[in-house]
């Protein structure tokens, strides 16, 4: 894996996979992920993970519906995750080949570019 830009990364095209693209060693996800805001490595390297708050619950549907049509027309499926009404994450890795491969850091990218209403501090 070549470390690239956000920029870059988020006008790349997930490809499809059957069990055929290569996993991302820990090492060069380490490296990439400097590249992206707020994502880390979890599950011994085979998944990348980011947290958010949001202001209320719907915003939090609102949100994963953002991703959820970005994750279908890329055809590369997050995991979501919703918990106390307004702490969000999303845990990503390529099911196919069981750990990491570009399209995790390809979506990534561009979940990261989507609006998602965050928790004002009080």
């Amino acid at each position: 894996m070549t470390v690239q830009t956000l920029k870059e990364l988020a006008h790349k095209k997930c490809s499809p996979c059957e069990g055929d693209l290569a996993k991302v060693k820990r090492a060069p996800a380490e490296a990439q992920l400097k590249k992206l805001s707020g994502w880390r490595i979890t599950h011994a390297g085979e998944r990348i993970r980011k947290d958010w708050v949001v202001k209320n619950f719907t915003a939090g549907l609102e949100f994963f519906d953002r991703v959820g049509r970005l994750a279908e027309k890329e055809n590369h499926h997050p995991d979501l995750h919703l918990e106390g009404f307004r702490n969000l994450w999303i845990e990503l890795s390529t099911h196919a080949i069981g750990g990491l491969s570009d399209n995790d850091f390809i979506l990534a990218a561009k979940i990261d570019k989507l609006p998602i209403k965050r928790k004002t501090a009080k």
